[in-house]
């Protein structure tokens, strides 16, 4: 019998406790909270079952039963089309349905007798509603996709640490953590897929209704210095904004540009700045490619690298070649993971600073952002707490989550030392009672085995 139908009657009962159907906007901010999280528990228990349900019809609609098949006797031509009918779904989300089923559900062998599923790891954590359908098919797909050439061993670590590591992250989240998981299980496949995407590398140019269309798509290591210096040019634009606007200097009339808006002017400027180089005061501080990879790699040629701010590994030919251009610093690993060397670039003792911090937290520790997005704040104050300017009392954080932190009362604590620290934020009582820990940085939004 399905847990979900035990524990859902709790799960509605705790809603109606706090609601009671009526208009939303009758919930207080913590009670509101509360029931779409509860709603949300229920939705991911549901999908349990009914991923379950959905490889059952499969299995009761396979080819070979022709027209006895459930689907076909039910009037479908197949169980994608059955199930989708049902659910109001596309096919493709049905059939998302049905391989989440089947690779968590028991398997019967041969002999008659009750085999582990597939991916035992991920169906623990749908039995315990920590999962998505939606999540957990993703997980899936990579790890097929890699399962022949990374090993059992491999895949059941990766698995073990996606299913545990994937609860609470967003679709896009995790999409970022997949990529760094494959790249982890298959080091071999890296190469490859670079070479391919650099050899699909495009720029379309179009007039059209008179305006200028740009498209283009680049590999990683070609995107990293276009991305790098439009971000940093975005990020130098939205800090004169909000000083402006804290000094009473912006007009409050003035039309407020979109993020996008002023990326396209980051292009032409920088375009310009190209063309004459005349104009020396592109805002552009700071803004530096940093490769990382770890020592045994560098010398062997094995595993591969990564990209502050891109999440597609590259690999360590790619890498050795970008170390060798200007503005590009490369970051080697030793095998602990201390900082052996931050390439030839001189930089000052905070500069090196933010760089071992990027290296611990990734970015914004609390909302993963990429490095170009944050800053280097003090968990102690600098002024009011006498705060030391070091690695323990620092932590990379995006104006967001900065301005989050100090007006709503969220504490940061560091748990370990150097770079393989870890960064916990506890939650102020009126977020959480129980002040529970929540785990941040590179540890909660990036795939390190």
């Amino acid at each position: 019998m399905s847990r979900t139908l035990d524990l859902l009657p709790a799960e509605v009962e705790a809603v109606r406790g706090v609601w009671s159907g009526e208009d939303a906007a009758s919930l207080t901010d913590s009670e509101l909270v509360a029931v779409n999280e509860r709603y949300c528990r229920m939705r991911r228990m549901l999908d349990a079952d009914q991923a379950q349900l959905a490889a059952e019809i499969a299995r009761r609609s396979r080819p070979e039963l022709g027209p006895e098949s459930l689907a076909k006797t039910q009037g479908f031509r197949n169980p994608t089309a059955l199930i989708a009918a049902t659910a109001g779904t596309s096919t493709g989300d049905a059939a998302r349905l049905v391989k989440v089923g089947e690779a968590t559900a028991p398997r019967q062998l041969l002999s008659g007798e009750k085999a582990p599923a597939r991916h035992p790891h991920i169906a623990t954590a749908l039995d315990r509603a920590g999962l998505t359908a939606q999540a957990a098919a993703a997980i899936i797909t990579m790890l097929d996709r890699v399962a022949l050439r990374a090993g059992i061993e491999a895949i059941d670590a990766a698995e073990k640490i996606l299913a545990e590591q994937a609860p609470g992250l967003s679709m896009d989240q995790l999409s970022r953590l997949l990529v760094r998981a494959e790249a982890w299980l298959d080091p071999d496949g890296v190469a490859p897929r670079e070479d391919e995407a650099r050899t699909d590398i495009s720029l379309t140019i179009r007039e059209e209704r008179g305006r200028i269309v740009m498209i283009a798509e680049l590999d990683p290591a070609s995107g990293a210095p276009v991305k790098t210096a439009i971000e940093g040019w975005v990020s130098a634009e939205m800090r004169a904004t909000r000083d402006a606007d804290r000094s009473g200097a912006s007009d409050p009339d003035a039309p407020r540009r979109s993020v996008k808006q002023m990326q396209a002017e980051a292009l032409v400027r920088l375009c310009e700045h190209a063309l004459g180089c005349e104009r020396t005061d592109l805002p552009l501080e700071g803004a530096t490619v940093i490769v990382r990879i770890d020592h045994e790699d560098l010398v062997n040629g094995t595993g591969y690298a990564t990209i502050d701010g891109i999440t597609a590994p590259v690999s360590v030919a790619t890498a050795r070649r970008m170390a060798a251009g200007g503005e590009i610093i490369s970051c080697v690993l030793g095998g602990d993971s201390e900082i052996l060397d931050w390439g030839r670039t001189r930089r000052l003792f905070t500069r090196t600073q933010r760089l071992a911090l990027v290296e611990r937290d990734g970015g914004c520790a609390m909302c993963g952002a990429p490095p170009g997005q944050v800053k280097v704040h003090h968990i102690r104050w600098w002024a009011r707490d006498a705060g030391p300017t070091d690695l323990a009392n620092g932590v990379l954080l995006c104006e967001s989550c900065h301005h989050r932190i100090h007006d709503n009362g969220w504490e940061i604590r560091i748990e370990g030392a150097g770079v393989r620290g870890k960064v916990w934020f506890l939650p102020p009582p009126h977020v959480d009672p129980t002040r529970t820990p929540r785990l941040g940085g590179r540890a909660r939004y990036d795939f390190a085995a």
